[in-house]
């Protein structure tokens, strides 16, 4: 179905390692994304039953040669020397007809040399949580990994408590964090610009032709995390665990854990279980995607042209340059969901942060009050403003923000609305809505799964089933902590 290259298994071993997956029992396919396949060139898409035994690693498609890569990691600011995928494995890669090349990976299917311990498996509940989030965000422009499959395993994973298990198959533009480059690093410095060479020519191509090739690459990839967070941001969205081991090298959305969007807004915002101080809170998303990269520039340094104080002073430099790259697709964003002129970008900023303030003290919805704006900002009707000021605990300051934001430099009304509607979804995947789909298969119904797919997969849709499924979460349906399932 899929023709797999293996250019990876080209860079030293110690890199990766080769590995047989543990397959499971009686695995059954819970979604396989067609759309998804066919952009990869799948051909002769085969059955179900075939497709759970290769998306499960239970039979090995022709031509797949599965390896566990090997990486390292500060977690929570602590840095492991060895992590590793230690229950995914890769299958190979795929060229699309446009060139572009793409892993294609196995998460939770068996124990790998990296596992330390682990069981190499997956619940359940993580796979579709993935599956649903993933497909969002590529759905709302947002670079990230893709779902290709979900498989159920028939088989009880133990965490807290024994979970119905499942395969996940992910696909990304590669699985090169940073992390790899720290164990690279403590591999020697051939082994770091082996690695260094293969991402430049893979993602970076133009950092080839700089005079300094390594320091370039430097400044791609923190050009590239400074608008991912970016566009997070813009949407709500929290990570939950900004380690460098989920920080993507080719600055795409990875490793989704215990993530979750913000619904009432509040920048020091904090969903995951395992984040008890709040590293990874919302508003400290850019300062910790700065703060990877210069573990980053840590493992360049000795490959760059310049050596000493004035290559540490280069790369500090190109690190700093991640505050304007972030400004810059902020600004961009903000003018696009307040559905402003593109020279007011001074406005957009302050008309934004006062926006924030108004929605953390009066408790708003964040996704809801930007739907809201869309919708009252097709003709100004004091029927949708009074639904906007109908979501907020302090309706008379919103209110004045509203004559100030009428009397701001708006696009044109035609103009105004299409941008704001593509930069504003009618739905994100809201974390109560996840867990009810959760919650549903682990008593083996997946229709809501399958809904919420469906929906999430076109956020911008104003169909009646996006309408009742963006509604945010009452006081009892609230989620206030997720979980990672490693």
């Amino acid at each position: 179905m899929l023709r797999f290259e293996h250019d990876y298994t080209q860079l030293p071993e110690p890199l990766w390692r080769a590995c047989e997956p543990a397959g499971v029992e009686a695995p059954a396919l819970i979604a396989f994304n067609e759309a998804l396949a066919a952009k990869l060139g799948a051909q002769d898409v085969p059955d179900d039953d075939t497709l759970a035994r290769w998306f499960s690693g239970n039979e090995i498609p022709d031509g797949a040669y599965p390896i566990a890569l090997g990486y390292a990691g500060h977690q929570f600011g602590n840095f492991v020397p060895q992590l590793g995928d230690g229950r995914a494995l890769l299958l190979g890669e795929v060229v699309d007809a446009q060139g572009q090349r793409f892993d294609i990976q196995l998460k939770g299917s068996g124990r790998t040399p990296f596992s330390r311990g682990g069981d190499g498996r997956s619940p359940l509940g993580p796979v579709l949580r993935e599956y649903l989030v993933s497909e969002f965000m590529a759905a709302a422009g947002v670079p990230t990994t893709r779902a290709l499959a979900a498989v159920a395993s028939n088989e009880r994973v133990v965490r807290q408590l024994p979970e119905p298990g499942a395969v996940f198959t992910r696909v990304a533009s590669s699985h090169v964090r940073v992390g790899t480059f720290q164990f690279a690093a403590r591999h020697g410095e051939e082994t770091t610009r082996a690695l260094a060479d293969y991402v430049i020519a893979r993602h970076y191509p133009e950092a080839r032709k700089q005079d300094d090739p390594y320091l370039a690459l430097l400044a791609c990839v923190t050009r590239r995390q400074a608008e991912l967070v970016a566009r997070w941001m813009s949407l709500g969205f929290i990570h939950g665990v900004m380690n460098t081991d989920n920080t993507s090298i080719s600055g795409e959305t990875i490793d989704y854990g215990p993530c979750a969007f913000m619904e009432q807004f509040d920048p020091r915002k904090v969903f995951s279980s395992i984040d008890e101080g709040g590293r990874y809170a919302f508003s400290n998303q850019p300062a910790v995607a700065q703060w990877n990269l210069a573990r980053f520039a840590e493992t360049l340094l000795p490959l760059m042209n310049v050596q000493g104080d004035e290559g540490v002073e280069r790369a500090v430099e190109v690190i700093r340059g991640f505050e304007e790259h972030f400004e810059q697709t902020r600004q961009a964003l903000r003018i696009a969901k307040l559905g402003l002129a593109e020279q007011a970008g001074e406005t957009a900023d302050m008309l934004m942060e006062e926006l924030e303030t108004l929605m953390h003290k009066g408790r708003m919805d964040m996704t809801a009050t930007f739907d809201a704006l869309t919708h009252y900002a097709i003709d100004f009707d004091e029927t949708r403003r009074d639904a906007l000021l109908a979501l907020t605990q302090t309706p008379d300051a919103l209110n004045d923000w509203l004559t100030r934001w009428g009397e701001s430099e708006l696009a044109e009304s035609g103009a105004r609305h299409a941008a704001m509607r593509r930069a504003n979804p009618v739905i994100i995947p809201r974390n109560h809505r996840v867990k009810e789909a959760i919650d549903a298969a682990y008593e083996g119904d997946f229709t809501p799964f399958h809904t919420l797919l469906a929906v999430v997969s076109a956020p911008f849709n104003e169909s009646t089933e996006a309408r009742r499924l963006a509604a945010p979460a009452t006081q009892s349906e609230r989620v206030l902590r997720t979980f990672c399932g490693t």
